[in-house]
C-alpha cells in the first residue's frame, strides 16, 4: 500500500538527471521513520487503549497509526501531485 504510491510520487517529483540521488534520501528516511516505528507505535497505542473498563485493551487500536499515515499521504498526494498528460521523460536532459 505504501511502496507503489511513494515510488510513483518520487519519480514524478524529480527531474531525470538527479532522480536517483534525490529519491534515495527521502525514500529511505520515510521508510525508516514511518515504517520502522510502526511496530513500536502500534504496540504503544494498544497499551494505551487498556482501561479499567476494558483491561485487555482494544485489539485493533494499533491500526490507527498506519491508517492515519496512509490518509495523510493520500491527502498530500492529491494536493501536490500533478497529472502530466504529455510529459516526456528525457526533456530534462540538456
Amino acid at each position: 500500500m505504501v511502496y507503489g504510491p511513494i515510488a510513483a510520487f518520487l519519480v514524478e517529483l524529480f527531474p531525470t538527471r538527479i532522480r536517483y540521488t534525490s529519491m534515495s534520501l527521502p525514500y529511505h528516511i520515510g521508510n525508516g521513520i514511518f515504517g520502522g516505528l510502526t511496530p513500536f507505535i502500534a504496540t504503544s497505542l494498544y497499551e494505551y487503549s487498556k482501561t479499567d473498563a476494558l483491561p485487555t485493551g482494544d485489539p485493533i487500536a494499533g491500526l490507527w497509526y498506519p491508517i492515519g499515515v496512509a490518509a495523510i499521504c493520500f491527502v498530500i498526494g492529491m494536493i501536490f501531485l500533478s497529472n502530466k498528460v504529455r510529459g516526456e521523460v528525457l526533456d530534462d536532459i540538456t
